[in-house]
């Protein structure tokens, strides 16, 4: 059993793979940084009952030990981290490639590997990321404030305005406070998207650029765009699947 794990601020994505082909099962708990590593184990244990390989993106190094020692102890398998020196495939122009997340290194690989090398990528997580790769070279990245984030923010600063739900409302002016703030959420994240990507092809020069979307609010923000989009919920687990396969002995 392959398995892959993705530590994002928000989750943590598992997916478990018996080939080392597809991912066949995915799995997703919270990410809570102070959980102990006997919690972390007891919850694990749950999903995963053998591995021979293991790789694991993380955004999150106070739980990379955490990890580590889990596969370590468990199945005496050393996880494979993203990092520097890992064989991904994917050239980064950067003014600091080290400050270039695992996150959107496993999202690349996937995207250019199973759609097009030269395509937009855009994660809807903690943050939504658009990355541009054009032949298999990450041009660029834009990174704007996540759905959750979003909403967590408004929350906290207003003292009379409600938590609430994210999904999207019937109409797009609401009448009550819950589906104003609904409202502006879904249909204004959707309309941010839709304006970058046209902003992107513009500036790229693709009119016709493939546009991948992925991450854990794609499904609420997906039907609500304009623009053409591909979505692929486990775009991440299928990348670094791929990179672990690039790198196995």
């Amino acid at each position: 059993m392959k398995i892959t794990i993705d530590i994002g601020n928000t989750t943590v994505a598992i997916g478990l793979s018996k080939t080392g082909e597809m991912i066949d099962k995915v799995y997703r708990i919270n990410t809570e940084k102070n959980k102990s590593s006997d919690e972390y184990t007891i919850i694990l244990n749950g999903f995963i009952d053998d591995c021979d390989q293991a790789i694991i993106s993380s955004v999150v190094p106070e739980l990379n030990e955490v990890f580590r020692e889990y596969f370590v102890n468990r199945f005496n398998v050393e996880p494979l981290f993203v990092g520097t020196g890992v064989k991904t495939g994917i050239k980064i122009n950067s003014d600091n490639p080290k400050e270039v997340g695992a996150d959107l290194i496993g999202n690349s690989v996937a995207a250019t590997t199973l759609y097009n090398e030269t395509c937009l990528v855009i994660d809807l997580g903690t943050a939504t990321t658009f990355s541009f790769l054009e032949n298999k070279v990450l041009k660029g990245v834009a990174i704007a404030t996540g759905l959750t984030t979003s909403k967590n923010a408004l929350v906290s600063k207003t003292s009379l305005l409600p938590q609430v739900e994210l999904h999207a409302p019937k109409k797009v002016l609401g009448t009550n406070s819950v589906d104003c703030i609904k409202s502006g959420l879904v249909f204004g994240h959707a309309s941010m998207i839709d304006g970058m990507i046209r902003r992107i092809k513009e500036e790229t020069s693709l009119p016709d650029l493939p546009v991948i979307i992925t991450g854990g609010h794609a499904k609420i923000v997906y039907p609500h765009c304009e623009e053409k989009l591909i979505r692929d919920d486990a775009l991440i687990l299928k990348g670094l699947l791929i990179i672990l396969k690039k790198n196995s002995k």
